[in-house]
Order: structure tokens, then sequence, then C-alpha cells
């Protein structure tokens, strides 16, 4: 599943081509790619034409473009991109893309026609109009907006990492107060939001913490020490624009990331520590997988 580095590079590669841009036509080829909207495809559509998109945000894996007030509703388009869910730029009249879902047609002021499609070959990503709502904290609501403001299905889920307005003492309070593992912690979007299992596995190899420590463990310099490595790692899979197993994640330009070979814990099943030479462990966690160094991330090394 694309987690926050492959979100944000697909924002940050829609944001320049969207922002300012009018909506002019609107395909809905199947709508399983509508299941978070409230609405028909036919409707989705006729809301869709003829609004200028303000922006586009990110906050941890979610992404949405600010639509101008229609009818004195403030709402944005909103983006999940599931386990393979793409957004693409496409010339104007460019064929259909395999498993294109939806179909854009914008003009931009400055850019021209362009095509924004949506292609996703599992169905378990989703287009969504929904109402924008204030943040409780009157911060922007994410990356790339300095708005006020989130989608109402987004207000649930935690400022990332990445984002100015993320408090690491709350980051700490909450730690401090849950006995969970803190693998289990960090991939809580109600906790932090955007880390996912590739990041999360990397940052507590770099911090050489075990995956299974209970968070409330932690001394205050190992929670900040985690907190560093997250950052590392997301900022260094940003730069490398994000991580590709396969080619269902891809950039705007249908480029893929190659973060995925500078990975030290994650998918190294059996090869050799970077830091120590003992062979990586896979361990099963929360219906996925853990990957750690057992000689490096001692499950008794609690301390900072």
């Amino acid at each position: 599943m694309p987690e926050l580095p492959e979100v944000e590079v697909v924002r940050a590669g829609l944001e320049p081509a969207v922002s300012g841009a009018t909506v002019r036509a609107v395909d809905v080829l199947d709508e399983r790619a509508l299941t978070r909207h409230l609405g028909t495809g036919a409707e989705f559509e006729a809301r869709l034409v003829g609004r200028r998109i303000r922006s586009a945000a990110r906050r941890g894996k979610f992404l949405w473009l600010p639509l101008d007030e229609h009818g004195g509703v403030d709402e944005a388009l909103v983006a999940h991109l599931g386990m393979s869910g793409q957004l693409l730029l496409r010339a104007p009249g460019a064929p259909r893309e395999r498993h294109e879902r939806i179909r854009l047609e914008v003009e931009h002021p400055h850019h021209g026609e362009l095509s924004v499609v949506f292609a996703d070959q599992r169905t378990f990503g989703s287009l969504a109009i929904d109402a924008l709502v204030a943040t409780p904290d009157g911060r922007p609501g994410g990356r790339g907006s300095d708005r006020p403001a989130v989608p109402s299905q987004v207000q649930h889920i935690a400022r990332d990492p990445l984002d100015p307005a993320f408090s690491d003492a709350a980051f700490r309070a909450a730690l401090a107060r849950k006995a969970s593992a803190v693998k289990r912690v960090l991939l809580d979007q109600t906790v932090t939001s955007g880390i996912g299992n590739i990041y999360a596995d990397e940052a507590l190899w770099a911090a050489r913490i075990h995956p299974e420590t209970p968070a409330l463990a932690l001394s205050s310099r190992a929670v900040t020490r985690v907190l560093g490595e997250v950052r590392v790692v997301l900022e260094k899979a940003l730069a490398e624009g994000g991580t590709s197993f396969d080619a269902q994640y891809v950039n705007v330009n249908g480029q893929a990331g190659y973060f995925a070979h500078s990975l030290n814990a994650y998918g190294r099943t059996g090869q050799p520590c970077p830091r120590c030479g003992r062979p990586i462990v896979r361990v099963g966690f929360m219906n996925r997988s853990s990957h750690y160094c057992p000689r490096c991330q001692r499950l008794t090394a609690v301390a900072g």
C-alpha cells in the first residue's frame, strides 16, 4: 500500500498541473472507484464539471484537491489510493490506461488541457467529493494547503511526522499511555499518520528498537530517537521517489520510485543486517509482517 512518501510524490506531481485548473469533463468508467463517495457516478460527474481546483493537499496517506465553493459549500475531491491506486497525468485524448476507472479532463490557465486519470488494479482505492471541515487546532490541514480545513473523511487521521503542526509532545504522551507494541502504535493512524509497514520497520531498525517493545516501556530518549528516525527515513524515501516493489506504485508520470534499494530491514529476510551481519528475520504482525535484526533490536533493550 502506498505510504506517506509515495502519496506525497503523487501530490507534488499533481500540484503544479492542477492548481488553478478547471474541470471540463469527467468520465466515470467504473463506479467501484466511488466507494467513499456518497452519490452516483452521474452525480459525481455533475458536481465536478465546471469547478476550479485550488491546490493539491495531503495528510498521511490521504490526498485531496480543494475546490472552489459551490452553492456556499466548501468541498474537495478526495483520493485514497488503497493498495494499487494511481493518479496519472496524461495528454488530452491519450489512450485508456490499463485498469482506468475515472478520467478528469481539466484546463489550466498556463499549461492548457490535460487528463487526470485514476487507475486502480485491485479497486480498493476511491475518489469522492467531500465537505471540508475546520481543523481543531486552527492550523493548515496538511502538506500543500494553507487553509485550516480537511475533508470530513480525513478529520480522524492524525497529523504525520513531517507536518509542521505535528506535536512531538503529544506523540510522546501517547506512547507513554500505550502498553501495545511500539510498531502497532506507529501504525495507529489516530496517533500519527502515513508511516505504514515499510517505514515503521526501517525506522525501528535505525533506532535499534524491537518492533514488539511495549510503547510505554520506551524511555523519553528512545521515543525521541524513534521519532527522529521516522522523519529521516520518510525524508530519504521522499528524495528517492518512494518505494516501488512492482508496477502498482508510480508517480504521476508513470515512473517508479527507487527507495527499495536503500532498505535495511523490510523485505530483506535472511539477508545480513547492514550493521552487524546477522540475518534479518521476518515474523507475522497484525496480518502482515515485521522485519528486524534479532541482534541489533533485542526485545529487552528498552532503555534509552
